[in-house]
């Protein structure tokens, strides 16, 4: 449906339409029951879909929303007694990952909020898929007031209408980068009114080669670290960029060995296709790489669905060059020491292989460290959380009242 506004038109893909109305909405309770109805409903949908074995990233989404594991999720909130939602949340969704618009809808809903989700101007299957599901659902009578509280739009950039949708909401959560946040920070938000923001961050592996070296099921690690990375062509936040290997030399030559082989070989079992345009920014990144760091080696491959770009030294503005696709910058060391004067506030997700979880809190605990939200063993950089970027989402997008 394209809705009409005196000065400007979108499209409605999900919802309801009558978007001033949403601010007398009553702020709903977080993980209310309804809500919760509703999201196994969808999830039913979307896990039977006839599409979804092309797109597993749905499939994910609709065991998240699952009934049960909102049930797992709503045990670390059983404090928010007299908590409710803050009113209406206008998120802007990215471009880059299609389905974290369903996400960014889930955690709106569970925090108790009504729910402006503006979608890539782009279209993509993921998103009609999710809307159409979720069409189908609200326009059941069980849902009829449960569709007040929806709306999913898509238009291209427009600054009168990012006016009008944040002159509406309490709070305005933005996905996509820097770029974004800068061009929506240019509509002012009522004076209550504030944002969640997630900038443009960047993520890396570290690898424990003698570990490494010892884990029987070298294929199940290679496919863990396929969904990280190649899931979403590298283009998440999560998605490591930089391997750190840990260890003596003739351990790290031999686990790279291994690890880029048991990769490659994950790679062609599962047929991804890169682009050509992927493939130039990927020789473009090796040779520009080349050019600026002293001793930059660059192993030769069979072919370009992997890049690696091995450095002597942690280069700090290494941060910034990143590519899509499978390009990999690589440091070895026989501690991870060096990860401490290193790691930034641009840095989101460590991902890990070989290493217990206590060797790495022990090792990064009290260190004063400005960046690094999450560590997560590898498999699981892509696997979203309630608490994304440092944010407790259902705290931030919901409201104490105060009872003494």
């Amino acid at each position: 449906m394209i809705h009409t506004h005196p000065n400007f038109k979108f499209q409605l893909l999900a919802g309801n339409d009558k978007f001033t109305e949403m601010r007398s909405l009553k702020p709903l309770a977080p993980f209310e029951d309804t809500v919760i109805t509703f999201l196994d409903e969808l999830s039913g949908l979307l896990i039977k879909h006839p599409q979804g074995r092309d797109f597993p990233e749905i499939i994910s989404f609709g065991f998240y929303v699952r009934k049960s594991n909102i049930a797992r999720l709503k045990r670390s909130y059983l404090d928010l007694k007299s908590n409710v939602g803050r009113g209406v949340s206008f998120h802007i969704a990215p471009s880059n990952v299609p389905i974290n618009f369903a996400y960014s809808l889930l955690v709106g809903l569970l925090s108790g909020n009504a729910c402006v989700v503006r979608v890539s101007s782009e279209s993509f299957p993921q998103t009609d898929i999710v809307s159409n599901a979720l069409c189908k659902l609200l326009d059941r009578l069980e849902f009829k007031e449960l569709k007040r509280y929806i709306s999913i739009v898509r238009y291209e950039h427009d600054y009168e209408i990012n006016n009008f949708f944040s002159n509406l909401c309490d709070v305005r959560v933005v996905w996509g980068g820097d770029n974004t946040i800068a061009e929506i920070r240019k509509s002012p938000l009522p004076p209550r009114s504030f944002d969640i923001t997630f900038a443009d961050r960047y993520s890396f592996c570290i690898i424990k080669a003698a570990e490494y070296l010892t884990i029987q099921d070298k294929k199940k690690i290679a496919f863990d670290f396929y969904n990280d990375t190649y899931l979403f062509d590298q283009n998440a936040c999560s998605a490591p960029r930089l391997i750190y290997w840990v260890g003596d030399s003739k351990d790290i030559l031999k686990a790279k060995e291994i690890f880029w082989k048991s990769l490659h070989e994950a790679l062609l079992e599962k047929k991804y296709d890169i682009q050509l345009m992927t493939a130039v920014n990927k020789y473009s990144a090796s040779c520009n790489a080349a050019l600026d760091y002293d001793g930059v080696s660059l192993p030769i491959a069979s072919d370009n669905l992997i890049n690696r770009i091995e450095l002597k030294s942690l280069y700090s503005d290494v941060t910034e060059r990143t590519c899509a696709g499978g390009s990999y910058f690589e440091y070895s060391n026989q501690a991870p020491d060096k990860l401490l004067n290193f790691v930034s506030r641009k840095f989101q997700t460590l991902t890990y292989i070989g290493f217990k979880r206590d060797e790495l809190v022990s090792f990064f605990a009290g260190k004063g460290i400005v960046g690094l939200d999450r560590i997560v063993p590898c498999g699981r950089a892509s696997e979203f959380a309630l608490i994304w970027d440092g944010y407790d989402l259902i705290r931030h997008m919901s409201r104490v009242v105060s009872i003494e």
